[in-house]
């Protein structure tokens, strides 16, 4: 059974039932949502995904040029230790936005009771927490790791240079053992 299943799907049977369990709890999760007010609901993903695709995209894409720009000629696998903690911020600030901004402070104190002036703090440390261990991982994975490239070519000019003091001792030996051209 097994086996024609994968043949059939192309996976295991596990993932077709994740998905049917993912799609289930999206499903109900939707109800849930639009059971209230559909409208509202709609209007608010239409516009999300306008602001998103009108306005979102091209401040990604501005602010990713000028990254690459300000880092210089790097790889593009450079520019995913500054994409990746970005990313994780600015999420935390899209979900957290009214609170960060303090434009839903009141809602939260009365539903809380507690004072919503940490959120500011808190998100810009976490930001700054994501772009420090970025960072270092930038280090050690360029600088430390066995394999980096850093490691490579300095060894790589090491051996270069062993070898050029190879053949200079061989070019001395080689003169040494030539008798004198004006015998």
């Amino acid at each position: 059974m097994n086996r024609h299943l994968s043949r059939w799907y192309g996976e295991s049977p596990l993932q077709i039932l994740l998905l049917a369990a993912s799609f289930a709890l999206a499903g109900y999760a939707g109800v849930r949502l639009l059971e209230n007010d559909a409208w509202a609901v709609a209007a608010w993903f239409v516009g999300a995904a306008l602001v998103h695709d009108l306005l979102l995209v091209p401040v990604y894409s501005l602010a990713d040029v000028a990254a690459q720009k300000a880092l210089g000629d790097r790889s593009r696998t450079t520019m995913t230790y500054v994409r990746v903690p970005a990313f994780l911020s600015g999420l935390l600030l899209l979900v957290w936005f009214p609170l960060i901004t303090r434009r839903r402070e009141d809602h939260y104190v009365l539903v809380t009771g507690h004072s919503g002036d940490a959120f500011l703090p808190r998100w810009l440390l976490l930001t700054a927490v994501l772009f420090a261990a970025s960072a270092l991982w930038f280090v050690a994975v360029t600088f430390l790791a066995p394999a980096s490239p850093w490691r490579q070519a300095r060894r790589a000019r090491r051996e270069e240079r062993a070898r050029e003091r190879e053949r200079e001792r061989q070019r001395r030996k080689e003169t040494k053992e030539r008798p004198p051209s004006d015998h």
